[in-house]
Protein backbone atom coordinates (compact mmCIF):
# COMPACT_ATOMS: atom_id res chain seq x y z
CA UNK A 1 0.00 0.00 0.00
CA UNK A 2 1.20 3.37 -1.03
CA UNK A 3 1.85 6.39 1.81
CA UNK A 4 -1.05 8.26 -0.39
CA UNK A 5 -3.37 5.13 0.51
CA UNK A 6 -2.66 5.32 3.98
CA UNK A 7 -2.32 9.30 4.39
CA UNK A 8 -6.50 9.16 2.60
CA UNK A 9 -7.49 6.55 4.61
CA UNK A 10 -6.57 8.59 7.93
CA UNK A 11 -8.40 11.53 6.21
CA UNK A 12 -11.34 9.69 5.94
CA UNK A 13 -11.32 8.44 9.35
CA UNK A 14 -10.78 11.57 10.90
CA UNK A 15 -13.71 13.07 8.94
CA UNK A 16 -15.75 10.38 9.88
CA UNK A 17 -14.64 10.19 13.56
CA UNK A 18 -14.15 6.55 13.15
CA UNK A 19 -12.33 4.84 16.21
CA UNK A 20 -8.96 4.71 16.45
CA UNK A 21 -8.38 0.98 17.31
CA UNK A 22 -11.03 0.08 14.46
CA UNK A 23 -8.89 2.08 11.76
CA UNK A 24 -5.74 0.03 12.92
CA UNK A 25 -7.28 -3.14 12.62
CA UNK A 26 -8.21 -1.94 8.96
CA UNK A 27 -5.07 -0.86 7.97
CA UNK A 28 -3.22 -4.13 9.01
CA UNK A 29 -6.17 -5.98 7.18
CA UNK A 30 -5.81 -4.37 4.14
CA UNK A 31 -1.77 -4.92 4.23
CA UNK A 32 -2.29 -8.08 4.81
CA UNK A 33 -4.45 -8.51 1.54
CA UNK A 34 -2.01 -7.01 -0.43
CA UNK A 35 -4.42 -5.33 -2.61
CA UNK A 36 -2.48 -2.12 -3.86
CA UNK A 37 -4.29 -0.93 -6.56
CA UNK A 38 -7.34 -0.87 -4.61
CA UNK A 39 -5.94 -0.41 -1.76
CA UNK A 40 -8.72 2.30 -0.96
CA UNK A 41 -11.47 0.43 -2.05
CA UNK A 42 -10.70 -2.31 0.49
CA UNK A 43 -10.65 0.09 3.21
CA UNK A 44 -14.00 1.58 2.33
CA UNK A 45 -15.24 -2.01 2.77
CA UNK A 46 -13.61 -3.08 6.11
CA UNK A 47 -14.85 0.09 6.99
CA UNK A 48 -18.22 -0.62 6.26
CA UNK A 49 -18.44 -4.14 7.84
CA UNK A 50 -17.11 -2.54 11.47
CA UNK A 51 -19.63 0.36 11.33
CA UNK A 52 -22.40 -2.13 10.26
CA UNK A 53 -20.68 -4.99 12.41
CA UNK A 54 -23.96 -7.18 12.30
CA UNK A 55 -23.32 -10.67 11.51
CA UNK A 56 -24.68 -14.40 11.94
CA UNK A 57 -23.12 -16.51 14.31
CA UNK A 58 -24.37 -20.65 14.63
CA UNK A 59 -22.71 -21.32 18.33
CA UNK A 60 -21.52 -24.83 19.20
CA UNK A 61 -24.33 -26.65 21.04
CA UNK A 62 -21.67 -28.52 23.22
CA UNK A 63 -19.85 -25.19 24.62
CA UNK A 64 -22.92 -23.39 25.13
CA UNK A 65 -24.85 -26.49 26.77
CA UNK A 66 -21.16 -27.06 28.89
CA UNK A 67 -20.56 -23.32 29.61
CA UNK A 68 -23.92 -23.11 31.40
CA UNK A 69 -23.46 -26.53 33.45
CA UNK A 70 -20.34 -25.44 34.25
CA UNK A 71 -21.63 -22.29 35.61
CA UNK A 72 -24.36 -23.54 37.58
CA UNK A 73 -22.15 -26.03 39.10
CA UNK A 74 -19.76 -23.60 40.46
CA UNK A 75 -22.05 -21.32 41.90
CA UNK A 76 -23.78 -24.00 43.77
CA UNK A 77 -21.02 -25.62 44.94
CA UNK A 78 -17.39 -24.95 45.89
CA UNK A 79 -16.10 -28.28 45.32
CA UNK A 80 -16.57 -30.25 41.99
CA UNK A 81 -16.62 -34.26 41.79
CA UNK A 82 -16.49 -36.41 38.80
CA UNK A 83 -19.58 -37.90 40.17
CA UNK A 84 -21.57 -34.62 41.23
CA UNK A 85 -20.57 -33.19 37.65
CA UNK A 86 -22.35 -36.40 35.90
CA UNK A 87 -25.45 -36.56 38.52
CA UNK A 88 -26.20 -32.89 37.25
CA UNK A 89 -25.55 -33.64 33.44
CA UNK A 90 -27.87 -36.27 33.71
CA UNK A 91 -30.60 -34.05 35.43
CA UNK A 92 -29.54 -31.10 32.97
CA UNK A 93 -30.19 -33.51 29.87
CA UNK A 94 -33.90 -34.58 31.16
CA UNK A 95 -35.09 -31.13 30.41
CA UNK A 96 -32.58 -30.82 27.49
CA UNK A 97 -34.46 -29.84 24.14
CA UNK A 98 -33.98 -29.90 20.95
CA UNK A 99 -29.90 -30.17 19.63
CA UNK A 100 -29.03 -30.09 23.25
CA UNK A 101 -31.66 -33.23 23.44
CA UNK A 102 -29.04 -34.50 20.51
CA UNK A 103 -26.02 -33.89 22.92
CA UNK A 104 -26.99 -35.47 25.66
CA UNK A 105 -28.17 -38.40 23.94
CA UNK A 106 -24.58 -38.50 22.03
CA UNK A 107 -22.62 -38.19 25.15
CA UNK A 108 -25.12 -40.96 26.56
CA UNK A 109 -26.57 -38.69 29.48
CA UNK A 110 -30.27 -40.29 28.36
CA UNK A 111 -32.23 -43.26 28.99
CA UNK A 112 -32.33 -44.49 25.45
CA UNK A 113 -28.73 -43.44 24.72
CA UNK A 114 -26.59 -46.40 22.91
CA UNK A 115 -23.12 -45.23 24.29
CA UNK A 116 -22.27 -43.67 27.83
CA UNK A 117 -19.38 -41.12 27.62
CA UNK A 118 -20.93 -38.95 30.67
CA UNK A 119 -17.21 -39.21 32.05
CA UNK A 120 -15.32 -37.60 29.44
CA UNK A 121 -17.35 -34.59 30.66
CA UNK A 122 -17.42 -35.35 34.08
CA UNK A 123 -14.04 -35.96 35.15
CA UNK A 124 -12.44 -32.94 32.74
CA UNK A 125 -15.24 -30.93 34.02
CA UNK A 126 -14.87 -31.64 37.84
CA UNK A 127 -10.68 -30.77 37.01
CA UNK A 128 -12.16 -27.18 35.65
CA UNK A 129 -10.63 -27.81 32.39
CA UNK A 130 -12.01 -25.21 29.75
CA UNK A 131 -15.26 -26.73 27.97
CA UNK A 132 -14.02 -25.99 24.42
CA UNK A 133 -11.14 -28.17 25.10
CA UNK A 134 -13.88 -30.82 26.61
CA UNK A 135 -15.71 -30.08 23.35
CA UNK A 136 -12.93 -30.44 20.99
CA UNK A 137 -11.85 -34.12 22.56
CA UNK A 138 -15.30 -35.23 22.21
CA UNK A 139 -15.76 -34.22 18.24
CA UNK A 140 -12.38 -35.79 18.06
CA UNK A 141 -14.07 -39.04 18.82
CA UNK A 142 -17.60 -38.24 17.45
CA UNK A 143 -17.64 -35.90 14.81
CA UNK A 144 -21.40 -35.47 15.11
CA UNK A 145 -20.70 -33.40 18.64
CA UNK A 146 -18.71 -31.17 16.57
CA UNK A 147 -21.86 -30.60 13.83
CA UNK A 148 -24.13 -29.88 16.31
CA UNK A 149 -24.86 -25.93 16.12
CA UNK A 150 -27.49 -23.39 17.31
CA UNK A 151 -29.83 -21.92 14.48
CA UNK A 152 -28.02 -18.61 13.02
CA UNK A 153 -28.03 -15.89 15.70
CA UNK A 154 -28.15 -12.61 14.50
CA UNK A 155 -25.13 -10.59 16.58
CA UNK A 156 -23.92 -7.17 16.53
CA UNK A 157 -20.19 -7.05 16.67
CA UNK A 158 -19.72 -2.91 16.69
CA UNK A 159 -17.60 -1.62 19.19
CA UNK A 160 -20.93 -1.20 21.68
CA UNK A 161 -22.72 -4.14 20.75
CA UNK A 162 -19.82 -6.30 21.98
CA UNK A 163 -18.87 -3.87 25.20
CA UNK A 164 -22.36 -5.16 26.18
CA UNK A 165 -21.72 -8.93 25.96
CA UNK A 166 -21.04 -11.40 28.55
CA UNK A 167 -17.78 -12.86 28.72
CA UNK A 168 -19.66 -16.38 27.70
CA UNK A 169 -21.25 -15.11 25.32
CA UNK A 170 -17.78 -13.92 23.43
CA UNK A 171 -16.01 -16.80 23.94
CA UNK A 172 -19.31 -18.60 21.87
CA UNK A 173 -18.63 -16.39 18.94
CA UNK A 174 -14.82 -17.45 19.01
CA UNK A 175 -15.64 -21.16 19.61
CA UNK A 176 -18.34 -20.61 16.61
CA UNK A 177 -15.47 -19.72 14.33
CA UNK A 178 -12.92 -21.94 15.77
CA UNK A 179 -10.98 -19.46 17.61
CA UNK A 180 -9.69 -19.34 21.07
CA UNK A 181 -8.47 -16.10 23.31
CA UNK A 182 -5.74 -18.19 24.91
CA UNK A 183 -4.80 -16.33 28.14
CA UNK A 184 -7.41 -14.21 28.08
CA UNK A 185 -8.53 -12.81 31.62
CA UNK A 186 -10.04 -9.41 30.91
CA UNK A 187 -13.18 -8.91 28.97
CA UNK A 188 -11.63 -6.39 26.34
CA UNK A 189 -8.78 -8.90 25.51
CA UNK A 190 -11.72 -11.10 24.05
CA UNK A 191 -13.62 -7.78 22.10
CA UNK A 192 -10.35 -7.29 21.02
CA UNK A 193 -9.63 -10.44 19.32
CA UNK A 194 -12.78 -10.82 17.84
CA UNK A 195 -12.84 -7.91 16.37
CA UNK A 196 -9.13 -8.65 14.71
CA UNK A 197 -10.74 -12.11 13.64
CA UNK A 198 -14.44 -10.65 12.55
CA UNK A 199 -13.06 -10.07 9.13
CA UNK A 200 -11.78 -13.23 8.43
CA UNK A 201 -14.54 -15.49 9.94
CA UNK A 202 -17.68 -13.09 10.15
CA UNK A 203 -20.65 -13.74 7.22
CA UNK A 204 -21.95 -10.16 6.27
CA UNK A 205 -25.91 -9.84 6.24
Amino acid sequence: MTSVSVSLMLQFSRERAVDSDAMKLIITQTLSWRCYPSSVCCFLQGLLFLRQATVKVRQHVCVDFLSRLYGSLTLAHRELTPPLVEEELIQACTVAQGKEARLCYYLGATIDAATRVTASVSRPLASHVPVEKICQRLSSTDMQICELRYDPQVKDLSSDGLKIMKVLELRNILASWGEECRGCLEKHEFVSLIQEKALLHATEL
